[in-house]
């Protein structure tokens, strides 16, 4: 069986507006293995990066509970909570904004161990350093460079090495390779895929392109509306897919073989307001399947084969 790392039972994250609740996390439910990728995909105000964030209370959950290591990190105390930080951590969308622009890469790079109080002699942390820096992919002599003077993949390495610093279990990707051209984004993955098998860690590999998720992926999560869809192994998601808004996202991953038979489904009507959602299927405007009782009950994530998971009655 299975070792798991992470479980996330029923969370919630809900945003007050003057219109009402913000459902932008609700009810979602996932686990991530020790040692595995799990790819959370969905477009774009979907709730994927919120999810990220409630993971490692960034932002504090409305309801539902994460289980790390078997602890529910939401009754940590300040002193667990300090020890919880540096077994997970987190690298985010942007690698210029989560940078400090007054700051150098050895700088920016040692600021956890100076928090944590980690290798407190010069010399060691200098060597922890350099380490980081040649795992990540960075150049020695960078060390005294800042921010500006990096292109965006460099920039992005120098978060990631910040992120391995403390050497963590569990990394929170948000979105790493959206903000950069497609040549780096190549070098980038190799280099979770590198980082992952020499120090056995284990992602949530959160994007909105299906196409880069499966090539990092062993299991995916599709989640539309601050609800998971569908959520299985790669290959059921990839080559498989049960929920219509995966088919549709399937549909738009680039082919390489221009001969290859495939129906690109476009989805049509309005995407409906996350605030004080209908209690049913909040796919329901768009689907082309949709039917008189899909508007008529609430669905929920059930396990329609063994691994697979989908919230679509058309599917139970």
């Amino acid at each position: 069986m299975a070792d798991k790392l992470l479980e996330i039972k029923d969370l919630k994250k809900y945003f007050p507006t003057k219109q009402g609740m913000l459902h932008a996390v609700d009810g979602v439910n996932f686990h991530i293995n020790r040692g595995e990728t799990l790819g959370l995909v969905g477009e774009s105000g979907c709730g994927k990066s919120t999810t990220g964030r409630l993971l490692l209370r960034l932002l504090e959950a409305t309801g539902g509970e994460i289980i790390y290591n078997g602890e529910n990190i939401q009754k940590f105390n300040r002193k667990k909570m300090k020890e919880f930080c540096t077994q997970a951590q987190m690298v985010f969308q942007d690698p210029f904004s989560s940078l400090d622009p007054r700051m150098s890469v050895g700088e920016i790079i040692s600021e956890p161990l100076r928090v944590n109080r980690t290798h407190s002699n010069g010399k060691a942390r200098k060597k922890k350093i350099l380490e980081m820096m040649e795992f990540a992919g960075i150049a020695s002599r960078l060390i005294n460079a800042y921010p500006h003077e990096l292109d965006g993949g460099r920039r992005q390495r120098v978060g990631i090495a910040r992120a391995l610093v403390l050497n963590p279990d569990f990394l929170v990707l948000d979105e790493p390779v959206s903000a950069l051209d497609v040549s780096i984004q190549a070098q980038i993955l190799n280099l979770f895929d590198d980082l992952q098998e020499e120090f056995d860690l284990t992602y949530l590999f959160i994007a909105h392109d299906l196409s880069v998720v499966k090539h990092v992926s062993d299991r995916i999560a599709v989640m539309y509306m601050g609800q998971i869809v569908e959520y299985a192994g790669f290959d059921q998601v990839i080559y498989e897919p049960q929920h219509p808004y995966t088919q549709a996202l399937v549909s738009a991953i680039p082919r390489i073989n221009l001969d290859e038979k495939r129906e690109r489904i476009i989805l049509e009507g309005d995407v409906p307001s996350p605030v004080n959602p209908e209690p049913y299927c909040r796919f329901y405007g768009r689907c082309r399947e949709r039917q008189n009782f899909c508007k008529e009950q609430e669905v929920f994530l059930e396990e329609v084969e063994p691994g697979r998971f989908v919230s679509c009655l058309l599917r139970q």
